[in-house]
């Protein structure tokens, strides 16, 4: 990538999380070029850091406390258990 000349440049200070710093500063190393550079860069790809997989699904996993502590004792949640979706609107049955 093109190096970014420093005119008309502002300067922001930002606290990132040290797994994070160590990326960015191990980019620097590899390439020899500043932090500052291969954050501009990923600023402007709108990619911050590649993420792990649990970190993409994480929002998606449900937490223990927002769950019911009853679900596999109370016969009321168990009512319909096994029964396909159809079974359970009553018996109604397609026609072809």
């Amino acid at each position: 990538m093109a190096r970014f000349t420093l005119g008309g440049v502002r300067t922001l200070t930002v606290k990132i999380p040290e797994p994070l710093f160590a990326e960015i500063e191990g980019a620097a190393r590899a390439r020899n070029v500043t932090k500052s550079e291969i954050v501009r860069e990923r600023l402007e790809r709108g990619q911050t850091v590649k993420r792990s997989l649990w970190s993409r699904m994480e929002d998606l996993v449900i937490h223990d406390e927002a769950l019911r502590t009853d679900l596999s004792t109370n016969k009321k949640y168990l009512r319909d258990f096994g029964k396909n979706r159809r079974d359970r609107q009553g018996d109604v049955r397609e026609k072809f």
